[in-house]
């Protein structure tokens, strides 16, 4: 007999747990890091276990070697993209808050990955311009989810150190259907800006979805740089 759930939510979520648990387990290093940035009192808001593995998944399809994450918080997601590259692959992941930074270095090298995945502390927008200026990239795979009011300039950087065949994956970008309000807030109107951003890139090829699930109703977008 099927489950009844009065709160959409609540069946939203049986749904990702059914699906992670039958497609996206977590070992001892995923709910390891998830326990120690909740004990460092981090925001709950890393993505979802079958979040995770999609993004885990895009590196292996594209064949990435060389990946950007913008935000960091505890290195969640940076443990499901790490893990996805090659031997020689390399991943930058990028977070303003010093504290979550040093959580994130704990995990990954719990995680046996601090060899693989580097994080630099700073705002993404002084850090960017020194990455440039140290040659790095291009890179292969980016993954943004930081503050929403820059993402235009963080796809803008992407752009800058990306080349044709690079992916950039941006989260949280229908906001509850908040994206459909012109006046919301700084950012509902930093997504907004996005999308009209990449709407008019001749540059990149993109789409958006909805999603609902564990972590309620947003989605993602999702480019692919063609020149």
């Amino acid at each position: 007999m099927t489950q009844k759930h009065d709160d959409p939510q609540d069946l939203w979520t049986a749904v990702d747990t059914y699906v992670s648990g039958l497609l996206a387990p977590e070992d001892e290093a995923l709910t390891g890091a998830l326990a120690a940035s909740d004990a460092a009192g981090l925001p709950q808001i890393a993505v979802a276990a079958n979040q995770g593995k999609l993004l885990h998944l895009l590196v292996r399809m594209t064949g990435a070697r060389r990946i950007l994450e913008i935000g960091t918080l505890g290195g969640y997601s940076t443990i499901w993209l790490a893990r996805a590259l090659p031997e020689d692959g390399r991943l930058v992941s990028l977070e303003y808050d010093a504290r979550h930074a040093d959580v994130a270095r704990g995990n990954l090298a719990r995680a046996g990955l601090d060899k693989v995945a580097e994080v630099r502390t700073g705002a993404a927008l002084d850090t960017l311009p020194r990455l440039a200026e140290e040659g790095a990239g291009p890179f292969d795979l980016f993954f943004i989810d930081a503050d929403k009011k820059n993402n235009p300039r963080y796809v803008e950087w992407a752009l800058r150190l990306a080349r044709p065949g690079s992916v950039v994956v941006v989260d949280n970008v229908v906001r509850g259907g908040a994206v459909l309000d012109a006046d919301g807030d700084e950012a509902v109107r930093g997504t907004r800006e996005l999308f009209d951003l990449v709407a008019r890139e001749p540059r990149l090829d993109a789409t958006a979805v909805q999603t609902v699930g564990a972590k309620g109703h947003d989605g993602l977008l999702v480019a692919r740089v063609v020149s």
